[in-house]
């Protein structure tokens, strides 16, 4: 049987800057307005966790797919790619 979700994503590295490069537009939005909270099980790196009655972003371990910035049915998560030199290092193999 093949490497489980967990142990591919051990091999990712990562070179974490002191700023966020992913950001909730309107954190009242999520709470208020969005119902499925999407991004809370859409990310593959569990990024994002309700926590106190708001969503928090742990963007040290994002995987820079994307797939938060597609889901967000209210197009209210700000994504870019990390400063240039940081971010994640995928291994392969």
């Amino acid at each position: 049987m093949g490497a489980s979700i967990e142990d591919k994503l051990f091999l990712d590295r990562f070179n974490v800057h002191e700023t966020s490069h992913l950001k909730i537009i309107d954190g009242a939005v999520c709470i208020d307005d969005c119902e499925q909270q999407l991004c809370l099980y859409i990310c593959p790196a569990n990024v994002y966790r309700l926590e106190h009655n708001r969503i928090s972003i742990n963007y040290e371990g994002c995987l820079e797919c994307g797939s938060c910035r597609i889901g967000c049915p209210h197009l209210n998560i700000e994504w870019k790619f990390p400063t240039g030199g940081y971010g994640v290092r995928h291994k392969f193999g």
